[in-house]
C-alpha cells in the first residue's frame, strides 16, 4: 500500500465547520452508538466532511476528533489508511475514478485512463488548469459485468468507450453532470445481456397432446393438464342429482362423503383388480473388504525407529496413516514400490474408490522417498501438505 500523507500546509484552511444542516446530521449519528463508543461514527463523519469539502482537510481531522473525545492521531490513522478518503484537493466538479482491476482492465479501462491524462491531467490526484477536474485509478468498484467503468462522486458510469468519458468529463467540465444519466451507457436494462434477451424470446407454445394408452383404448390429454391425484381417480363420479342433492341439502353431506370413502377404499387405485404393492428396493451391499491374507496385499514390515510421515502424501490424513500403520505401511519407499495389484488391494481395504490413482500416492512417495520435501517441490512445484 502506498504511503498516504496529508496535503501540504499550502492547501490546508485555517479551519472547518460542518454545514448548519451536516452539523445536525452529524449529533444524531453519534448518538446512534452507546454511551462511551461513540468513537465508531468516525468513519461516517470523515466520508461526511469529505462529501463536504471534496477531500479531507487537517482542520476537518482536528474537528471531528473534538467531536468524538479522540486523540488527533487516531483520527488522522483512520483518514491515512482507507484509500476511499481524498487527503489532497480534488476537482471541485468531478473527480473520476477509473476502474482498473481485471474485467475492466481486459474491456479497455487503458484507454479511459488515457483519455483522463489528455482531458484532465497527465498525473493522478493532479487537477486540471482550473482545478475542477481531477483523476484517479481504483481498484474494483463492484460493476464487473458493465465493465468497463467510473465512478463520479456517488454515481457509477458503464458500458464506456473513450469517446463516452470525453462526452462525460466536457459535460462535468461545463458544470452539467447532473444532466448525465448513472448507470450503463448503452442501450441495455441495468445488467442484462448487451443487445437484449437471448433466450425465452417467443411465446409459449401451445400445448401439445399425447395419447394415453390403456389396454383397450387410447385417450388424448393435453399435456400441460394438471395431474389427478391416485384418490380422485378412484373415486367413483356422483351423478349428477346426487351432487345437486347435496348442494341442495347440507345435512346429507356426510353421508355422502361416508359413501365416497367407502367406495374409494374398495377401489384399486391402480385400476387393476388388486392393488400390487410397491416392491422391496433391495440396498446395495457394501463391498467387502479384501482379505488380509491376499495375494495382492503389499508387502508390510515392522515399525522403524523413524518412520515416515505418511500425511505429507496428499490424500493420507491421520486416520489412514494409522490404517496403512496396521497393515505394516510406514516407509514411502513402501508406498513408491506398490504395483498396480497392490494399489487395488490398498484401495479396496480402504474403501477409497480410486483415490489412490486420481492422487499419485506413488509418484509422490517416490518423490518423498528420493530427497524428502525439497525434491517433492522440484516435482510437483510446491510443498507437500
Amino acid at each position: 500500500m502506498s504511503v498516504r500523507r496529508l496535503a501540504e500546509d499550502q492547501f490546508q484552511p485555517a479551519a472547518f465547520a460542518f454545514s448548519d444542516e451536516n452539523a445536525v446530521w452529524a449529533d444524531k449519528t453519534i448518538q446512534k452508538y452507546p454511551a462511551g463508543r461513540q468513537q465508531s461514527a468516525v468513519i461516517p463523519l470523515l466520508m461526511r466532511a469529505q462529501e463536504q469539502d471534496g477531500w479531507v482537510t487537517r482542520a476537518a481531522i482536528e474537528k471531528i476528533a473534538d467531536m468524538l473525545d479522540m486523540a488527533y492521531i487516531r483520527v488522522l490513522e483512520v483518514a491515512t489508511f482507507y484509500t476511499q478518503f481524498q487527503l489532497h484537493p480534488v476537482g471541485t466538479r468531478a473527480h473520476v475514478q477509473v476502474c482498473g482491476t481485471t474485467p475492466c482492465m481486459l474491456r479497455g479501462s487503458e484507454a479511459l485512463m488515457s483519455v483522463c491524462k489528455s482531458k484532465i491531467h497527465a498525473h493522478p490526484f493532479e487537477r486540471n488548469a482550473e482545478g475542477t477536474l481531477s483523476w484517479e485509478e481504483v481498484e474494483c468498484l463492484g460493476a464487473c459485468v458493465n465493465a468497463p467503468m467510473v465512478m463520479i462522486g456517488k454515481d457509477t458510469y458503464e458500458d464506456l468507450t473513450p469517446a463516452r468519458l470525453e462526452e462525460i468529463i466536457d459535460t462535468f467540465a461545463a458544470g452539467n453532470g447532473a444532466s448525465i444519466k448513472p448507470g450503463t451507457q448503452i442501450d441495455r436494462i441495468f445488467s442484462a445481456p448487451e443487445g437484449g434477451l437471448t433466450s425465452l424470446t417467443t411465446e409459449e407454445p401451445k400445448a401439445r397432446t399425447r395419447a394415453k394408452k390403456t389396454d383397450a383404448e387410447s385417450v388424448s390429454a393435453p399435456v400441460d393438464a394438471a395431474p389427478v391425484p391416485p384418490s380422485e381417480a378412484a373415486r367413483p363420479k356422483s351423478t349428477d342429482a346426487e351432487t345437486n342433492a347435496a348442494l341442495k341439502t347440507p345435512a346429507t353431506a356426510p353421508k355422502a362423503a361416508a359413501k365416497n370413502a367407502k367406495a374409494a377404499e374398495e377401489q384399486p387405485v391402480s385400476g387393476t383388480a388388486a392393488a400390487e404393492p410397491a416392491p422391496a428396493v433391495k440396498a446395495e451391499a457394501p463391498a467387502a473388504k479384501p482379505s488380509l491374507t491376499d495375494k495382492n496385499r503389499p508387502t508390510g514390515v515392522e515399525k522403524p525407529a523413524a518412520p515416515d510421515d505418511l500425511k505429507m502424501i496428499s490424500g493420507v490424513g491421520p486416520k489412514i496413516e494409522a490404517t496403512l500403520n496396521e497393515i505394516g505401511i510406514f516407509t514411502f519407499a513402501q508406498v513408491a514400490s506398490w504395483k498396480k495389484a497392490e494399489r487395488e488391494w490398498v484401495d479396496g481395504y480402504l474403501n477409497f474408490r480410486g483415490r489412490i490413482e486420481r492422487d499419485d500416492w506413488v509418484k509422490q512417495a517416490k518423490a518423498l522417498a528420493k530427497g524428502g520435501e525439497a525434491e517433492y517441490i522440484k516435482v510437483f512445484g510446491k510443498k507437500p501438505r
